[in-house]
Formats: C-alpha cells, structure tokens, sequence
C-alpha cells in the first residue's frame, strides 16, 4: 500500500513537472506571428499598373481577401496567418495570373513582379476613315491646348495612349496654329531684341528698321519651318509630324527613344520610318532663309548641312526634355490621353 501511494504521489510530480514545463515553452514561444505578402503588377514592359484587382486565398480562411494596385503598381496584405496561400492577379483586359506558396509564422513573403499581359484581340474593330478623322480632330483640339506653364505652346506632342494618324488638312492645320500662335510672335519679338543688342546679322542695321527686319526673320523661320517640315513634307511623305510621348520603361529606355525621334518618326501607317521630312525640311528652311538674310550672313552648302547637325542635336535634346519633364509642366497633358 505505502509503494503504491508513492508511485501515485510521484506521477502526480511527474505530471505536475510536465504542466509546468508545457507552460513554460508555451510562454516562451508566445503567440502566433502574424506575416505579410507583399508584391507589384506591371506591364511586359515594365509600365507600373494601378487599380489592377488582387485577391488572396488562404487555406482555413473563410473567405478571400482583396486589394489593388497603387499608383506604383504595388499591392500588400498584412496581419497574416501562416499557410498555404493563393493569389490572383485580375484586370479587365488582361490575361489573368496566378501565384501561389505557404506563408511561414512572421515572415514577410515578397512575390516579387507580377507580368500581367495583355489579351490578344479576339475580333478584329475596323475603324472608318470617317471616324478616324473624327478621333485625330479630338485629339489634335486637345494638342492645342497644351501650352507649358499654361504659357508656352506645346502642340506637336501626342499624349494620347491610341493616337491616329493625321490628314493631310489635319497638319496643316496644327502648322498654321503654332504659326499664328500670340506667343510665337512674343518670342520671335524677344529673340529680335537679343539679337539687336549684339548687333547679330549687321546688315540689318540698327533703330526701328533693323529689329523689324530681325522680327520678320525669326517670325519667317519658323512660319516656313512649321509648314514645310510640319505640313508639306509629311503630307507629301506621308509622315507624322508629332512627338510621340513614351512615359513607361526605364530611363535609359525612354531616353534612347527620346534621342531616335530626331531621326525618325511614325509614317501614317504608324509603322516607324527615317525621317525624311524633318532632314528635308530643315536644309529647305534653310536654303530658303538665305532669301532674306543680309548678303554676309548668308549660309553656304556646307553651313547649310553644319547648322542642319546642330538642328537634329537640338531636336533629341528636347524631345529628352519633352519625354521628362514637360508633361509635368503641362496642365492639360493628363486629359491629352482620354479620346
């Protein structure tokens, strides 16, 4: 009997000991951490997408959990317990994707970048030329009203995200706009003055007479530039005159596009082509400026084509300039991408 009240009496140590322990680890381990599942949509390439639907399947869950993207195509769920997961990545328009794993207690899982591409068309949309004409007029009465610091004009850049090509009349048009714009004759006025005070193109002389001369110089360059390398050479090429705006990609990228856009340009098939009406344009303008500068200031053919590098230098400097940072600048810019 006193064995047996001494076994009983050591058991219940035992198990008294093991309670003990049990509560212990339990204390030390705490409670379940909770973890994270982080990750961005974006583009096959590499353009951000924002509002892209995501939804998250945990297994135990009682229903799914679901985000979106924000403006850098970002997306999280946080306060998660562990196990295995499913994610779905959803958008109207796209192919939907997929991902899945097992979510460890606290750990912070990164599904890194999700490609989301775009759904091959099942039905082909003809467009009548009608119609076409129709959306370029939209689009171009939205050009015109891009103007840098709501000062400047700025109409030959396309924001749109499905620009048309434009008709012949169409260009006209845009060249005959710039041209009679108030601030192109402000700025042909400015740049009259500068000249006038370094006595550029002495021939012209000084007094009223001289920067007159000046003004209609400035002013006639870029009348005839906007319409021989705006409207006659493209409607004869059949060539866009416009800038078309990138905005995705990497900065060397877009860069690189920026600089190649001096030399070519989008055909109206908007299939990309060399430039002819750009080159051509500028030694027309050229050659017609010797028309009406002073005798001594007039360019010979190796000037000619000189000047003409100069010009295509400038022009990648600035479409660099446009592709960073003029939309920024541009108040009406965002609503350029709506027709």
């Amino acid at each position: 009997m006193r064995n047996r009240r001494l076994r009983s009496g050591m058991a219940a140590i035992l198990l008294f000991l093991l309670a003990v322990g049990l509560n212990a680890q339990t204390a030390a381990s705490g409670p379940a951490q909770s973890g994270s599942i982080t990750g961005t949509v974006a583009g096959r390439d590499g353009e951000a997408y924002e509002g892209v639907g995501v939804t998250l399947a945990m297994d135990g869950a009682p229903q799914p959990q679901t985000t979106e993207t924000d403006r850098n195509g970002a997306f999280q769920f946080a306060g998660l317990p562990a196990g295995a997961f499913k994610l779905t990545v959803s958008s109207q328009g796209f192919v939907t994707q997929t991902v899945s794993g097992v979510l460890q207690p606290g750990e912070s899982y990164d599904a890194h970048t999700i490609v989301l591409p775009v759904k091959e068309a099942t039905s082909e949309v003809r467009v009548s030329a009608e119609e076409q004409e129709e959306i370029a007029e939209e689009q171009i009465h939205l050009e015109e009203k891009q103007r840098v610091l709501g000062v400047l004009p700025n109409y030959y850049v396309s924001y749109a995200k499905n620009p048309v090509p434009l008709t012949s009349r169409q260009k006209f048009q845009l060249a005959f706009r710039s041209s009679v714009d108030p601030f192109t004759f402000v700025l042909s006025g400015v740049f009259a003055g500068i000249e006038q005070a370094d006595n550029t193109f002495a021939g012209y002389g000084q007094g009223m007479q001289g920067y007159g001369k000046r003004f209609g110089a400035i002013y006639a360059d870029t009348a005839v530039s906007n319409v021989i390398g705006g409207a006659i050479l493209p409607s004869l090429f059949h060539q866009d005159p416009r800038y078309f705006y990138k905005g995705t990609g990497g900065v060397r990228a877009r860069t690189e596009y920026a600089i190649a856009n001096a030399v070519i340009c989008k055909g109206d098939n908007m299939h990309w082509q060399f430039n002819y009406s750009a080159l051509l344009g500028g030694l027309a303008s050229a050659g017609i400026s010797n028309l009406y500068y002073p005798k001594g200031d007039r360019s010979g053919v190796a000037l000619t084509f000189e000047n003409l590098g100069v010009g295509l230098a400038g022009s990648a400097l600035q479409n660099v300039f446009q592709e960073f940072v003029v939309k920024k600048l541009t108040p009406s810019a965002r609503r350029a991408g709506s027709p």
